[in-house]
């Protein structure tokens, strides 16, 4: 089930939401060590202990505090509500430097949560951009993969698209995205993010009017790029 030990640690901050553990999951069982980011350590911990659970006791997975993991880690992935997004940041601002942040954010302001409504700075990942500054890179990826996918086993019929502030990020956020099981594009720039952001609006209210909870999107008409290992 684990493929070969890989040394790189990813911090998911708000892992203990149901997205950031479905990413955390499958990081896990892809042989990354894997540090599950919480406001409160002890809900970090329990939710590490039930993922390690799942995966039958073989993975490396550990609940800290938001701030430690993200001093910890290699990379960085932030899935938190966009209510909490800011606060987030802010305190983790300094331990990023020099790092990949991988935001998995999308403003969903509810209860109006069908509707597109993008922040000032254009959407949530731009607007990490902003509080971070330039000693940070930061991509965006996973709004549109529902966290039902992500912790089932087996193929997903879903697409990810990649933003981000270089090349290189999004390079190496499409290793992770492979790491994943799932097929990921390089959609470009940060700016871009916009448009995959609000994508999810329209796929909650897909899902609402069909009787669904997981529908996502597929690139056709083109070949799928390589694994990105």
């Amino acid at each position: 089930m684990f493929n070969t030990p890989i040394l790189m640690t990813i911090a998911v901050l708000g892992g203990t939401g149901k997205e950031g553990k479905g990413l955390a999951y499958r990081w896990a069982k892809a042989g990354y060590r894997v540090l599950i980011g919480s406001r409160t350590a002890e809900k970090a911990q329990a939710t590490a202990a039930e993922l390690t659970n799942l995966l039958g006791g073989e993975a490396t997975i550990e609940g800290i505090a938001n701030l430690a993991a993200a001093q910890l880690a290699d990379i960085v992935a932030l899935a938190v509500p966009y209510t909490a997004h800011r606060e987030t940041l802010e305190a983790v601002k300094e331990a990023l430097k020099g790092k990949i942040l991988i935001d998995v954010t999308v403003p969903l302001v509810p209860p109006k949560v069908t509707r597109v409504q993008m922040p000032a700075a254009g959407s949530a990942a731009q607007e990490a951009h902003e509080i971070l500054g330039g000693e940070v890179q930061v991509t965006s990826a996973f709004q549109n993969i529902s966290h039902e996918h992500l912790m089932q086993d087996g193929p997903v019929e879903c697409d990810v698209l990649v933003t981000g502030t270089s090349k290189e990020a999004r390079a190496e956020t499409l290793k992770l995205v492979a790491a994943t099981g799932l097929t990921g594009w390089d959609a470009g720039p940060i700016e871009n993010s916009v448009v995959v952001e609000g994508m999810t609006s329209v796929l909650i209210g897909i899902n609402r009017q069909y009787g669904s909870k997981s529908a996502g999107i597929r690139i056709i008409g083109v070949r799928a790029p390589a694994q990105q290992r």
